[in-house]
């Protein structure tokens, strides 16, 4: 089977397309899966760029979308032919969360999803939603479910509350979506007015461009009539957090999801006291998580953003795509 390995010490150069075995059949409690896509995230792109450590000739990518081919003794929950989408944290089965590391991530410390089959445990796996394209399924192990979480699991989103999204990037599109879908409004952020008419065209309510006003957190309160939005999906971090804690409301709720400006940085904590907000840092989510959203999905006909597809060959071309900054919404590898 074709697959991609990263070479030791990363670097989008030193991901290799290789033939490696394909797996036997599986074991009891194990489901053998014919992969056909895959989707970019920004801890892929660490892992692959070699910012995240990982083992040499580690097969990348944590989001894996195919169809069932084979099933073990004592598999009931699928049958040949389901078209199914890995888990993030095939060890996190359900309840708060338990996992505080990428040990068990596929694509970090396991072997990941860009190959064409894998033998892994049910666990591993969940149902892709009604009428979804492989690719659009690939979109929600990393992306979709952070949005989920930290909307609906974590955030208690309720029909007329105000969310602001950072960025286009696959979580906060999804954020974006999910919001409408639930009958909440939204502002977003971007740099690019290009990007700001097709959020508008998505439903965001009001967009802000943060280049020309860097100010964006008094804006932010400024279109909610001086109260501040329920929820914050910060995916910037240190660098953002400030503007989003002058944009929350006050008993508030900030979802950190990224660290896209940096890992460290000053914080005005006297003013997030203040806010008396709840400020939670989440990493994607749990396989009950995931299995709630994919019905929610069901239920609404929501289908994801997808900017690009590229051949599962072409995986360095599509992490230039993503370091690029010219997406709007998720990247995907198909084969």
């Amino acid at each position: 089977m074709q697959a991609i390995q990263l070479k030791a010490p990363g670097g989008l150069d030193n991901l290799n397309v290789v033939e490696l075995d394909a797996p036997g059949e599986p074991g009891p409690g194990e489901v053998r899966v014919r992969l056909h896509a895959s989707s970019l995230n920004f801890h892929d792109y660490a892992v692959v760029a070699g910012m995240i450590p990982t083992d040499d000739g580690r097969i990348p990518m944590s989001d894996g979308a195919g169809v069932v081919d084979a099933v073990g003794e004592g598999v009931s929950e699928f049958a040949v032919g389901d078209h199914v989408v890995s888990t993030f944290f095939p060890g996190w089965q359900e309840g708060p969360a338990r996992v505080g590391d990428f040990r068990t991530t596929p694509g970090d410390g396991v072997e990941g999803y860009a190959r064409e089959q894998v033998v892994a445990p049910v666990t591993a796996f969940t149902h892709q939603p009604q009428g979804y394209s492989h690719a659009e399924s690939a979109t929600l192990t990393t992306a979709g479910l952070t949005a989920w979480r930290a909307l609906v699991v974590d955030g208690g989103l309720k029909a007329g509350d105000t969310v602001l999204v950072l960025g286009t990037g696959g979580v906060s599109i999804f954020a974006l979506q999910f919001a409408k879908m639930m009958g909440a409004r939204v502002i977003a952020t971007s740099s690019s007015d290009a990007k700001l008419e097709r959020l508008k065209e998505m439903g965001a309510e009001h967009v802000i461009n943060y280049k020309t006003t860097p100010a964006w957190g008094k804006e932010v309160k400024a279109l909610t009539g001086g109260e501040g939005v329920d929820h914050v999906i910060e995916v910037g971090g240190s660098g953002t957090l400030p503007q989003s804690i002058d944009a929350v409301k006050i008993g508030g709720h900030i979802a950190l999801i990224g660290i896209l400006t940096g890992r460290e940085g000053e914080i005005p904590t006297a003013k997030l006291m203040a806010k008396q907000a709840k400020l939670q840092g989440l990493i994607v989510g749990s396989r009950r998580d995931q299995i709630e959203m994919v019905r929610a999905i069901d239920a609404n006909g929501l289908h994801p953003t997808i900017d690009r597809e590229f051949a599962l060959s072409e995986i360095a071309d599509a992490f230039r795509h993503q370091e690029s900054g010219k997406h709007f919404g998720k990247i995907c590898l198909t084969f």
